[in-house]
């Protein structure tokens, strides 16, 4: 690997994912006994020809309309799902704040979703049980740590997954708007950490709150319609994306699934 290749935390070259949409159950039939020869399916592409480079340490936020691609981006990044097509390269341990609390257990309890996070992200036995206070403190759910989740509100449940992201010594911190539910307390706690974490790692930082990615990120980039449409000094991007929201208004054309 060369040493420029070292300086990026994350590398994109034409990434692109597309999702296949079938009409009835027998068009999927006739694709997988005949695909070779024709498609049966509406192609989708939510992602085409992304290009972007994250470097270590740099803090990138990412906005766009729904259904633009952002989280699928994230996704891509996190190895949840994989590209059609294009090249990722990651480096380093990932922290993926995404549908927080998602792979969480309802039957066990918070402590237990917490030493079963940590395992998840990388870490050993040892290293779990020596962030469970740390974790405990943060999350700040109190006696319901040692009750089954099924018991916790959406928001606790969002703090305990919050927590054990936040204490795993992650290399590249993925986040995507996983503090809506949170109240604005825990909100505050976690922006302090976010400011804390750009010291020492890679944040890649989905919002659409604009005053938030302006104020946390050093770059931006905006995605629009699978590709990237803006890329480069987030006050700039972010109000080339305002205007364009004022501008273009709320078109449905931009759900459209191909021929």
């Amino acid at each position: 690997m060369s040493s420029e290749q070292d300086d990026f935390a994350i590398q994109c070259d034409g990434l692109g994912k597309a999702y296949q949409f079938y009409v009835n159950y027998n068009d999927r039939l006739r694709q997988v006994l005949f695909g070779r020869k024709r498609k049966y399916y509406r192609e989708f592409w939510v992602l085409r020809g992304v290009e972007m480079k994250v470097r270590r340490g740099e803090s990138l936020g990412i906005i766009g309309r729904n259904g633009s691609g952002k989280t699928t981006l994230l996704q891509i990044v996190c190895g949840i799902t994989a590209p059609t097509e294009g090249t990722i390269r990651t480096h380093g341990r990932i922290a993926p704040v995404l549908a927080l609390g998602a792979g969480f257990d309802y039957e066990l309890t918070g402590r237990e979703n917490a030493k079963i996070g940590c395992a998840i992200l990388g870490l050993s036995r040892s290293e779990a049980a020596e962030r469970l206070e740390a974790i405990a403190d943060f999350a700040a759910v109190g006696e319901f740590l040692d009750q089954p989740l099924k018991y916790y509100s959406s928001g606790m449940a969002s703090r305990l997954a919050f927590a054990v992201c936040a204490h795993v010594d992650a290399d590249i911190l993925v986040v995507d708007e996983a503090l809506s539910v949170g109240d604005e307390a825990f909100c505050q706690k976690c922006f302090k950490f976010f400011e804390e974490y750009r010291k020492r790692g890679t944040l890649v930082f989905v919002s659409h709150d604009l005053g938030q990615v302006a104020a946390l990120c050093d770059r931006a980039v905006w995605i629009d319609q699978g590709r990237v449409r803006v890329a480069g000094d987030p006050a700039a991007t972010t109000e080339a994306y305002h205007e364009a929201l004022i501008s273009e208004g709320d078109r449905v054309d931009r759900f459209h699934i191909g021929p």
